[in-house]
């Protein structure tokens, strides 16, 4: 009864679906040959959807007999669903076939432009065709195939999915490789400059990338590019690689490397292009590294080669091509990088040896000339380079090494040469003259001074030279801007710590002190009975923070022993337990003449005036005498006499030439003395004074220098307690460098130094490790 029952549903079934085609066939072929459908249309073929999936649902669980409970009863309902679903599935199916295999026909003789024009057109209006026809079968698709594909079968999609697989399986299949070369032969055109249609090109890539349908995931909307990746994307690349492989080879053997390289960034620009205008973006990384591989890789030796001619001839625009290309080859920079340090270590050697003599003798030259070497390529990077920071690095490592070594450094045999330079220029600038520059310009000179400053890698002797040079501007009151002294405090500040500048901030600190204190002391003088007949004025200045030495005592003139007795009594009233050492070599005095046809005013140092003043009691003197009188060191007096004699204010007919003084050479004053200037300085420094001074500094350096390290050393194993020799030296180095860069023999004798004073010991047993005592 139950088996009899279920045949007729069948049957009723059957006739159903044949019925309802017959009304859908008709519309659905208005839709896929007019390729549009009036609404009324659409309405009524999706209602005769809906009430056949209804009503055969109905029909077939009515039909259903009784069994027993459980699974079995519903899977007799989803049974009765299927087949009344998959009867117009098949439908459908057959028709979208058999369009297809007709629409072949028109195809399979076509070549080029001719298959793609027929392929672009058909896709174009057999997708607009799908998506209404997916609409009609949306009640279908929703419950029938929906319930389907949860189920696990295999070959059943959504209508419109269904006419991608079905447009893949029979046209596609039989027409891509066609299709494909013509598209090869249309871009292949389009790179030897013809115009092309990039429509045709774009409907068959987009054709191709939505037949890319996931099997695995069947009723879905997910995509792969497996259709594309094979059937086009693969040859388009080999194609790719063998027309820029020829026309590079080509082009390299009739032009010059600047010229290909406009070229090959030409090219790439156009397949980039490419892929924003018709080509699958997933292409983009593989057509890239393609073009890349071809045009710059394989010739990279060509383009190293070429990049120093670049250089030398200051092409920046190749130069910077050279950059953007070659920046796209993995490690490619590299060998550019190490090429251009190179260059510019020969560019600063060049430009120091051009300078000659005048780079050894004039810190104005010598820094200018390692300035405008880092100005020229420091641009060059900038611009060129994108400020890349590895050209960055290559550019400091290329200053650092012809700074600190180059001809001049080479000739004092000594690194130290640089900083010493680059300090006596500072002082150039910060010292009063006729030829200081606007705030302004000062300002951006000392930012340049400090662009140097970094690549110094001695910079204990450039703070040695400059606070010995600062001390004297600040005593000598010759500094030509309080703020730019400030400022270029600031900026080694900045660069190198509080440490480093504490001594010169404590040096402003005491001229302020001191201002205060002269006006303490002519308010005393004021009120005293007897005021002093002389313009005396001091500055006090803390013994640890001037790099000054004590000056030889001398016989003062008896016109300034009262004033420095006075101040003497009034600054011990003031501060108990203090001691004052005066620093005659840095004083300095004005003496007002008489004796001359005009009144000068002589700024003379406090030596000179005691060898004037002699002049006032008697008219000549012999050099004897006035060692003897002045307690002067004979050869210091000497040369003062000599600046005396050279600038004509005394005289010694009965000798030739200054250097010729002896005890028993006569002096006297030169009564037709003639300046044109009324205030005249004769207060020059002395030959023996600067060239002392000098090594004077030099051997504070290295002492200061033994000092930090054996610093370092001690602060090192107090917190690592025990190390190996190589390690610690390791450490040294690091924590020093931004000072100096310590010899590893001078870090040995520290050690040793510190294990005889018992800081430190060597372990038993291993000779170079060494251990901390606390």
């Amino acid at each position: 009864m139950a088996h009899e029952r279920n045949s007729s549903s069948l049957s009723r079934q059957h006739v159903g679906v044949e019925a309802i085609w017959a009304e859908l066939k008709t519309g659905i072929d208005e839709l896929y040959k007019e390729k549009k459908l009036p609404k009324m249309t659409y309405m009524d073929l999706y209602t005769h959807v809906y009430n056949y999936c209804t009503n055969g649902q109905q029909s077939s669980n009515s039909s259903t007999p009784t069994v027993s409970k459980g699974r079995k009863n519903a899977g007799s309902a989803q049974s009765g669903a299927q087949l009344v679903g998959l009867e117009l599935y098949r439908k459908v199916r057959d028709f979208l076939q058999s369009y297809l295999v007709n629409l072949l026909k028109d195809g399979v003789d076509l070549m080029d432009e001719d298959v793609l024009n027929l392929y672009t057109k058909q896709w174009e209006e057999y997708q607009l065709s799908s998506n209404v026809l997916n609409g009609i079968f949306s009640y279908l698709n929703r419950h029938w195939v929906r319930r389907e594909c949860e189920e696990g079968r295999k070959g059943i999609y959504e209508i419109y999915q269904l006419a991608l697989v079905t447009w893949r399986d029979n046209l596609f299949k039989q027409l891509n490789k066609k299709v494909t070369n013509a598209v090869l032969k249309l871009i292949e055109r389009e790179r030897n400059g013809e115009s092309i249609n990039s429509r045709l090109i774009k409907g068959v890539i987009s054709c191709y990338v939505a037949l890319g349908m996931n099997e695995d995931e069947t009723g879905s909307k997910a995509l792969n590019l497996l259709e594309y990746k094979e059937s086009f994307e693969n040859l388009f690349l080999i194609d790719t690689e063998r027309f820029y492989i020829n026309e590079s080879l080509e082009f390299l053997k009739h032009n010059p490397v600047t010229e290909y390289m406009k070229k090959a960034d030409q090219r790439l620009q156009e397949e980039h292009k490419r892929i924003e205008t018709y080509l699958d973006s997933s292409t983009k990384d593989k057509l890239a590294e393609t073009c890349e591989r071809v045009l710059i890789s394989q010739h990279l030796d060509i383009f190293y080669a070429e990049f120093q001619n670049l250089l030398e001839t200051d092409k920046e625009d190749d130069l910077c091509r050279m950059y953007s290309l070659v920046s796209r080859v993995q490690n490619g920079l590299g060998e550019l990088k190490t090429l251009l340090e190179k260059h510019i270590i020969q560019q600063g050697n060049d430009a120091i040896d051009r300078c000659g003599e005048a780079a050894m003798n004039d810190p104005k030259v010598y820094v200018n000339a390692t300035l405008e070497v880092h100005k020229k390529y420091n641009a060059l990077v900038i611009k060129s380079f994108k400020n890349d920071t590895g050209f960055v690095a290559a550019l400091d490592k290329a200053c650092g090494r012809f700074i600190n070594n180059n001809s001049v450094t080479a000739q004092s045999n000594s690194s130290s040469k640089s900083p010493e330079l680059l300090a006596k220029f500072c002082d150039l600038l910060l010292k009063k003259s006729s030829k200081n520059p606007e705030e302004a310009e000062l300002e951006d000179t000392l930012n340049q001074v400090m662009i140097m400053f970094k690549y110094i890698e001695d910079k204990d002797v450039f703070q040695k030279f400059y606070s010995k040079m600062l001390a004297k501007r600040l005593v000598q009151q010759m500094s030509a801007s309080d703020d730019a002294e400030a400022s270029m405090i600031s900026k080694l500040k900045q660069a190198c710590g509080f440490e480093y500048t504490s001594k010169l901030q404590r040096m402003f600190q005491d001229i302020g002190v001191s201002k205060d204190l002269n006006e303490s002391f002519r308010r005393h003088i004021a009120n005293s009975n007897e005021p002093l007949d002389i313009d005396f004025s001091i500055q006090v200045l803390s013994s640890g923070s001037w790099p000054f030495q004590h000056s030889f005592n001398f016989a003062l003139p008896s016109e300034l022993e009262r004033s420095i007795s006075r101040f003497t009594a009034f600054y011990s009233g003031q501060h108990s337990g203090r001691k004052l050492n005066w620093l005659y070599n840095m004083s300095k005095g004005d003496l007002i003449t008489n004796c001359f046809k005009n009144r000068y005013t002589l700024q003379a140092s406090t030596f000179q005036m005691a060898v004037l003043l002699h002049f006032n009691t008697q008219d000549s003197w012999t050099v004897g005498q006035l060692t003897d009188s002045t307690q002067i060191k004979h050869d210091f007096l000497i040369q003062v006499l000599q600046i005396l004699l050279k600038s004509k204010i005394l005289q010694c007919p009965e000798i030739e030439n200054e250097n010729d003084l002896n005890p028993a050479s006569t002096l006297s004053l030169f009564t037709g003395y003639k300046n044109k200037k009324l205030r005249v300085n004769i207060n020059v420094p002395m030959k023996q004074e600067l060239k002392t001074e000098q090594e004077s500094t030099h051997k504070h350096i290295e002492e200061d220098r033994k000092l930090l390290i054996q610093a370092a050393i001690v602060r090192i194993m107090k917190m690592r307690k025990s190390l190996k020799h190589q390690q610690l030296v390791a450490e040294v180095l690091n924590q020093l460098s931004l000072r100096f860069k310590p010899k590893v023999h001078v870090i040995k004798k520290c050690i040793d130094i510190l294990i005889e004073k018992e800081y430190l010991e060597r372990k038993e047993g291993q000779k170079d490790t060494y251990s901390y005592l606390a």
